[in-house]
């Protein structure tokens, strides 16, 4: 086992666990610590725990110090530079002629690097960008290649549901998001209604995914012939969530509704998906 806490970089960013060593590290506490891309200041949101090796990336790093007034001074002076660095990154691009769109620039806390997020079609040749950026900054560039969502997480903004985005307030990872969660959950197909402002299908389809899925397992499925209290019928319309069904009964003559508990009581025939 290892005792670790947990920090995040950025305000929707992902957590990554490192050794606190002797230091009395408490949660919401700013930390300095060392990454793959260099010294970086990061805000511990996960307070000392004992996790697995599993759930670790070897060799851990230590927490370098807790962050004082003067780090975060650093900090603001690195997002001002940041937003320079933006437009004059901005002008270059038009200079180059380049098919690509700026994002977002980030300096790491040690001015050690500064890195370009941008998106794009295909692929760009930037070396003459990097040329220019290097001369003009002095330090390590990287132009990092994202994708839109990525994007839609940095800039933000207000989704349909009139709420600020998921992935820009609290998504650390993206999680897979099929098509077949909208018809699971009998919504509509529009892409205008299932996208988000990124484009691709919303992240609020997976949240209740898994719901819809075990109260699928016990439903009939649309069309299937079942017995219910009131004769054989074929069932035409579902509320998974409320675990109710509407069965078309021929000796009826109409629609009726029925819960999951009143086809499957006593004296009721149990679930079959027959087309019999």
């Amino acid at each position: 086992m290892y005792e670790v806490v947990g920090v995040r970089f950025k305000k929707a960013g992902k957590i990554y666990y490192f050794d606190p060593g002797e230091l009395a590290i408490q949660k919401d506490d700013f930390v300095i610590v060392e990454t793959v891309r260099g010294v970086e200041f990061g805000k511990v949101v996960i307070p000392k725990k004992q996790v697995g090796e599993n759930d670790v990336v070897l060799p851990l790093k230590k927490v370098v110090r807790i962050a004082d007034q003067k780090d975060r001074l650093i900090v603001d002076e690195n997002r001002a530079a940041a937003k320079e660095a933006y437009d004059v990154c901005g002008q270059k691009v038009n200079e180059h002629q380049l098919d690509m769109k700026l994002v977002d620039v980030e300096y790491t806390f040690d001015r050690n690097k500064v890195i370009f997020y941008f998106t794009a079609d295909g692929r760009v040749d930037f070396r003459e960008l990097v040329k220019d950026l290097a001369a003009i900054f002095r330090t390590r560039i990287e132009l990092r290649q994202i994708g839109v969502r990525d994007e839609a997480k940095m800039l933000g903004g207000i989704g349909p549901c009139g709420r600020m985005l998921c992935c820009s307030t609290f998504l650390g990872d993206f999680d897979p998001v099929s098509i077949k969660m909208a018809k699971d959950q009998n919504l509509s197909l529009n892409p205008t209604k299932i996208s988000g402002l990124c484009g691709r299908l919303m992240c609020c389809l997976k949240y209740e995914n898994d719901e819809y899925e075990s109260a699928k397992e016990l439903l009939p499925d649309l069309g299937a012939y079942i017995d219910t209290p009131d004769g054989r019928g074929k069932v035409v319309g579902l509320n998974i969530l409320q675990h109710v069904m509407q069965v078309d009964i021929p000796s009826q003559g109409r629609v009726l509704e029925y819960t999951l508990d009143e086809v499957t009581k006593e004296g009721a025939v149990s679930i079959q998906s027959s087309t019999d």
